[in-house]
Order: C-alpha cells, then sequence, then structure tokens
C-alpha cells in the first residue's frame, strides 16, 4: 500500500510504494542527470574518472554518484575509479558497507575474542576436571 510522503530534494507530497525515494519529478531529473554521466563516462579517455573529476566535468553531486554505485547503475568494473565511502572509516569502496580494511579487522577482532572465549572454556573444563584432596592434620 502507498504512503503519503515529502520528496527530500523538493518537498513535494508523492505515494511512496517502495520504489524510489524521490517524487516522480525529482526521479525524472536525477534519470537526465544519470545519462549525462554514462555519456561522459562511456569516452574511452573517461573511463578511468574518480569522483572528483565527474563531479568537476558534469556538475553532478558525489551523494548522486555514491547512489548509483551502491545501487549497481554505474558498475566500478567498467569504471574501476568509482566507489562510494566506507560507513566505517569513508575510504572509497565498491561492494559492501566496509572497506576491505575495514572488514579484515572485524573479521581479525572476531578471530581473537573466540579464540579468547575457546581459551576461558578450556580453563573451565580443566578446573571441573582437577580433584582437590584435602590432608587429615593430626
Amino acid at each position: 500500500m502507498a504512503e503519503l510522503r515529502n520528496c527530500p530534494m523538493c518537498g513535494a507530497f508523492f505515494n511512496y510504494t517502495g520504489l524510489r525515494e524521490v517524487c516522480h519529478n525529482c526521479a525524472q531529473k536525477e534519470e537526465d542527470l544519470y545519462q549525462i554521466v554514462y555519456r561522459f563516462l562511456r569516452k574511452r579517455e573517461n573511463r578511468a574518472a574518480t569522483v572528483d573529476r565527474i563531479e568537476e566535468a558534469t556538475g553532478v553531486e558525489r551523494e548522486l554518484l555514491y547512489k548509483w554505485v551502491r545501487k549497481g547503475r554505474l558498475h566500478p568494473a567498467m569504471f574501476p575509479n568509482l566507489g562510494y565511502p566506507c560507513d566505517n572509516c569513508g575510504r572509497l569502496t565498491n561492494k559492501g558497507k566496509l572497506c576491505e580494511k575495514c572488514t579484515e579487522e572485524i573479521k581479525s577482532g572476531l578471530r581473537t575474542f573466540e579464540a579468547a572465549k575457546e581459551f576461558r572454556e578450556s580453563i573451565i573444563q580443566q578446573d571441573r576436571a582437577t580433584y582437590h584432596a584435602e590432608r587429615n592434620k593430626k
């Protein structure tokens, strides 16, 4: 069922159905900007352009470029210098929410945590298996 929302770009009311986040007019403007960027990138000399260069040459905001890369409309395989910021450190990445360095840091932390957990569990098991005998005092 549709929900009435304000367009975040122009403030107009529109029926939000989950397909797009903006009203029809703003969606059309975004599509026109996408076509400008895509035509720019299709030229052989521009395929390796960075986000800064694309923003400078086309006037399209970097947030829109990031959105299109995230959604897969601009493929980093075809345009290798494109990406979007990592949610953790801000370094450009082109898959997932985190860059490779942040992903590796999290994995390393999890491995360390798991090793410490296993060590604690082994100590507890050893304490349970140890029997203490009391000496009789005379």
